[in-house]
């Protein structure tokens, strides 16, 4: 297994976004899990150790948001009423047969008042016949209870190696089916975009002093007619303080048939391998592993009292700051607001375990790879299970919002919150609009780091398109974007197309 899969199924698994959320959102992304390597360095830096972890009890855990319907007035205490979950409280009675007769009336995506669906209560307390029955019923797996946590998560964290694939599986299917049910508007929307030529500059950073030394920028050429799309990069992706480097093109044909849209060619080996989504048995085993042995992870950028404030420039005579920005005149702002929380547990795994993702980050901040720490996945048993629920449907049900007993493995997480200060350059006079930029993004969402421009652009806004602009990529690394060129042309068709010369190599490229 190659080092760029191992950092690839390291990093796929990050938060969902939700309302007021936008780090981590992704169409392949679980809403919860590993960041051993990337994150732990500046959680888990001292010791490494479960016991030097906080040990929270759900009722002590931050709350992100509350639940759809919570409060405190008499709604609430409505929500809170045992009878109004059906679903719910025959999952968490382990009631497969009364389940089987309301899943095909009741709405199984439901959350109750502390945010969990019927799928995160079978989860956490190990009721695995009604798991499957809810995930037969393509109950939502990229779903966050009110603590960030997804189905995946806290399957993670109780251990059962078979509930873990299911759910896995079960993910990937939704996302391809999520994707596939945008492809018409997007097609839509890009046929009716003028064709253009557009550049863009990356340029990452970090506050980790280490990793500002080995992180890339990039020069990025995006050609669009039709309803076909090619960026020119060379950076396909970087993780794990690694990245992938050379002369590249992806190529999105919008005639084609979607297992054939999405090709990467290799412009020095002269090779091309087709973006495929589905997995082998394989691979899906070894990514189970990994998440078995890998801290649970969950971060969020919270934009609820995000505020734009105008820079200023000068010493004496403060003044607005406005400047250009390639060939546009940009007004500048400070972003204020914007505050990164992120959360790792670690309740599964081993001491051994442990050591071994400190010494992977100590490696890698060195400059080292994965393949130097001859790490391979060992084949993961399942865990012992917990302690047997003594709660009782009424006393979980009946907690007040913000403190449900906790369900399942005891807890071991540690939480940090980051203060996140950017930077960004309105222009009135860029020729596009940031709805039609959001759609070209989307066709090359496949590259996590234009995913993450895409979610932060779909913020308000002050007036004009971002021509410069500061967004976080992880926890620990920002990037500056730059669009330095734009006019609307036409191409040349050959260059949407794999060049006659390049032979396939369906193992180029291990992270897409």
């Amino acid at each position: 297994m190659t080092g760029e899969k191992l950092r690839s199924l390291r990093r796929d698994h990050k938060p969902s976004k939700e309302d007021g959320d936008l780090l981590g959102h992704g169409e392949e992304e679980a809403a919860a899990a590993p960041g051993a390597v990337f994150t732990g360095g500046r959680g888990s830096g001292k010791g490494g150790r479960a016991g030097g972890h906080r040990v929270f009890s759900n009722n002590h855990q931050q709350r992100l948001k509350g639940p759809a319907g919570g409060g405190t007035g008499p709604g609430a205490e409505a929500e809170r009423c045992p009878g109004h979950f059906p679903v719910h409280e025959c999952v968490f009675k382990g009631d497969v047969r009364r389940l089987s007769a309301l899943i095909r009336t009741q709405g199984i995506g439901q959350k109750d008042s502390h945010g969990n669906t019927p799928l995160h209560l079978a989860v956490m307390l190990g009721h695995k016949e009604c798991a499957h029955l809810l995930l037969a019923h393509n109950a939502p797996v990229k779903v966050k209870n009110a603590q960030g946590w997804s189905p995946l998560a806290e399957a993670i964290s109780y251990g059962d190696r078979q509930m873990i694939t299911a759910l896995l599986r079960k993910l990937k299917q939704q996302s391809r089916e999520s994707v596939e049910e945008k492809r018409p508007r997007l097609l839509k929307a890009l046929k009716e975009l003028g064709d253009f030529y557009l550049e863009l500059h990356w340029d990452f950073q970090s506050w980790v002093p280490l990793l500002s030394r080995i992180l890339p920028s990039d020069a990025c050429k995006i050609h669009k007619q039709g309803i076909n799309i090619r960026l020119d990069t060379t950076l396909i992706d970087f993780t794990d303080m690694k990245c992938q480097r050379g002369d590249l093109s992806f190529i999105f044909n919008g005639d084609a048939a979607p297992s054939e849209s999405f090709v990467v060619l290799d412009n020095e080996q002269k090779v091309y391998q087709r973006i495929h989504h589905e997995e082998s048995e394989m691979e899906t085993e070894e990514e189970v592993d990994i998440l078995m042995s890998s801290d649970i992870y969950s971060a969020t950028l919270s934009t609820k009292s995000i505020t734009f404030t105008r820079a200023q420039t000068g010493w004496l005579f403060r003044e607005d700051k406005t400047e250009r920005v390639g060939n546009f005149l940009a007004d500048f702002y400070l972003v204020n607001g914007l505050v990164l929380e992120s959360r790792k547990r670690r309740e599964h795994l081993s001491e051994e375990d442990i050591l071994r993702n400190k010494a992977i980050m100590e490696s890698l901040s060195k400059g080292g790879n994965l393949m130097e720490q001859n790490f391979e996945p060992v084949r993961r048993q399942s865990l012992t299970p917990p302690s047997p629920n003594t709660i009782t449907w009424e006393e979980y049900i009946s907690a007040e919002n913000g403190k449900a007993p906790h369900l399942g493995r005891e807890l071991v997480c540690k939480e940090s919150k980051k203060t996140f200060k950017a930077t960004i350059a309105m222009s009135q006079e860029f020729p596009l609009g940031i709805e039609s930029l959001l759609n070209v993004l989307e066709v090359i969402a496949p590259f996590k780091h234009f995913n993450k421009l895409r979610e932060f652009v779909q913020m308000k806004l002050p007036p004009g398109f971002p021509v410069k602009l500061d967004i976080p990529v992880f926890p620990t690394i920002t990037a500056t974007v730059t669009f330095q060129e734009f006019r609307y042309d036409e191409f040349d068709e050959s260059i949407f197309t794999i060049p006659d010369d390049y032979k396939e190599d369906p193992s180029r490229f291990p992270d897409l």
